[in-house]
């Protein structure tokens, strides 16, 4: 449904029903103490016509279709049509509540496009003029001017409270829209960005394939000649990481399901220094698709980095599976929330600490976006910062 047409009906419905009361009020007071002689039976039926069509109106919000410019067009000219009424009945040009066909072509200009505010504003015209030249004169006991005077302030506070109550509700609706429209800006160059790093990578991918081939078969020719435990430990470790890293390359060109728990054991194996303390329980053999293990390992990565530059190489990590939902808290013992900086880039290649590349955090707000989660950032007790994200995943549980 069109937010900016159908925030204009709402408005005016509710301008509608403050009309109703408006002229309902008017009546009783024009023709009980003021004893002026009106056409009562005419006047009644112009504003049951009114309350009949805003509660058809309001129904057809809740349940109708996309509302459209001719639709608010539409409502504009029936509140004309039934003011040119009541105006013709109860005095015509001598009524100073013609003023008020001024207040709908405002509106009308301020929320419509330019032809069908032309439209509103010769409808209007054309309605006063009715009004006035067939409308029926205004019979008053007493000082007709004095009647005349009080009916011009009535219309102007009338006015003064209708044009205020709608521009405020249109200009928020219009702050909320430069706001989104400045998140989908964000978001459109912050995607780009990744699939161009999407692209890159599935290449690099190939191309790095053959080096760490290389750098394999090297390491396993040192692990054969170490003489020394130290170095057969070294050699073993540097082996385990290539093969790591060529794991990583193979799922870069041919994306394929990852067991979480280990993602987390290769964390552990590629931040040695760093000290991991686990809670909850995953289902065995749980598999997820790789977008939640890079989320889980920049969560990791941020949080260890967090943690060394503050001299407290520790991170805690809560995991846990229910109901089809994987929830996570990642706690870091770094200095601290930052308020200058945002907890997630809009853009890529824009990092907050030194030496890093901007695209871990980017990457996981774009996983939480897509997937339909949530992440929330607050600060733990006794320093650090606390992050926690729930994401909806099919999962696979292999045996």
């Amino acid at each position: 449904m069109s937010r900016t047409e159908t925030s204009f009906l709402r408005t005016l419905s509710s301008l509608r029903w403050l009309a109703i009361g408006g002229q309902a009020a008017t009546i009783f007071i024009a023709s009980g103490p003021l004893g002026v002689d009106l056409p009562l039976a005419m006047l009644w039926s112009g504003v049951a016509t009114l309350v009949a069509f805003n509660l058809y109106a309001g129904w057809r919000l809740r349940t109708g279709g996309e509302p459209s410019h001719a639709t608010a067009f539409l409502h504009m000219l029936v509140d004309i049509c039934v003011l040119a009424w009541m105006v013709a009945w109860s005095g015509g040009i001598s009524n100073p509540f013609g003023l008020l066909f001024l207040v709908l072509i405002a509106l009308a200009a301020m929320a419509l496009p330019s032809h069908w505010a032309y439209a509103t504003a010769g409808a209007g015209v054309a309605g006063y003029a009715i009004a006035a030249i067939f409308g029926r004169p205004l019979e008053a006991p007493g000082d007709a001017y004095e009647l005349l005077l009080w009916g011009i302030v009535a219309s102007f506070l009338i006015a003064v409270v209708v044009i205020l109550i709608f521009s405020t509700r249109l200009a928020a609706d219009l702050r909320n829209r430069e706001r989104e429209l400045a998140d989908l800006r964000e978001r459109f160059a912050r995607n780009e960005g990744i699939v161009a790093l999407a692209t890159h990578a599935a290449s690099m991918a190939h191309e790095l394939n053959t080096p760490l081939a290389t750098m394999t078969l090297l390491a396993d020719e040192i692990a054969a000649q170490a003489d020394t435990d130290e170095l057969r430990a070294d050699s073993e470790m540097l082996i385990e990481l290539l093969a790591l890293c060529r794991e990583r390359v193979r799922n870069l060109a041919v994306p394929t399901e990852v067991e979480l728990e280990r993602v987390v054991e290769q964390w552990k194996l590629v931040r040695p220094t760093i000290e991991l303390h686990r809670t909850g329980i995953l289902p065995r053999g749980l598999r997820v698709e790789p977008s939640v293990a890079h989320l889980l390992q920049a969560l990791l990565n941020n949080a260890a980095d967090a943690g060394v530059q503050a001299g407290a190489p520790y991170v805690d990590l809560h995991l846990e599976c229910k109901g089809g939902m994987v929830r996570g808290v990642v706690r870091d013992y770094g200095r601290g929330l930052n308020p200058d900086q945002p907890l997630l880039p809009a853009t890529l290649f824009r990092s907050g600490k030194p030496g890093g590349l901007g695209v871990g955090l980017a990457l996981s707000h774009a996983t939480v976006e897509r997937l339909g989660g949530e992440m929330t950032m607050t600060a733990a007790e006794g320093g650090g910062v606390r992050i926690q994200f729930q994401l909806p995943v099919e999962t696979t549980v292999t045996s």
